[in-house]
């Protein structure tokens, strides 16, 4: 069974950082791709980033370019999620999930090709 833990979040002053981790146990990460998301209260899942277990790439949602990056420790099998420069309305319980090799690149855009999740970790950015 495929599980993934989220931890690292927490509070934060606007303009701060945090780093969240997505720790894999059971699979070896680099066989799937990996997404970021996050969702707001009252607000739809939104897709951050995901690392593609094709070419390695890390694609970003233009909301956090060039704020936060994904970065990858194969000999910990653990995803990193880098988030600088953060803003009230990056709050949110954010979650890493895993599809499975074979679909269209531009598919693992879309939350629904994601069939594995973590539970969440909640990251509060405010003074």
């Amino acid at each position: 069974q495929v599980q993934l833990v989220e931890s690292g979040g927490g509070l934060v002053q606007p303009g701060g950082s945090l780093r969240l981790s997505c720790a894999a146990s059971t699979f070896t990460l680099d066989y799937y791709t990996i997404g970021w998301f996050r969702q707001a209260p009252g607000k739809e899942r939104e897709g951050l980033s995901y690392i593609s277990y094709s070419d390695g790439i890390t694609r970003y949602a233009d909301s956090v370019k060039g704020r936060f990056t994904v970065s990858r420790d194969n000999a910990k099998n653990t995803l990193y999620l880098q988030m600088n420069s953060l803003k009230p309305e990056d709050t949110a319980v954010y979650y890493c999930a895993a599809a499975e090799p074979g679909y269209s690149e531009s598919y693992y855009g879309d939350l629904r090709a994601y069939d594995y999740w973590g539970q969440g970790t909640q990251v509060t950015v405010s003074s």
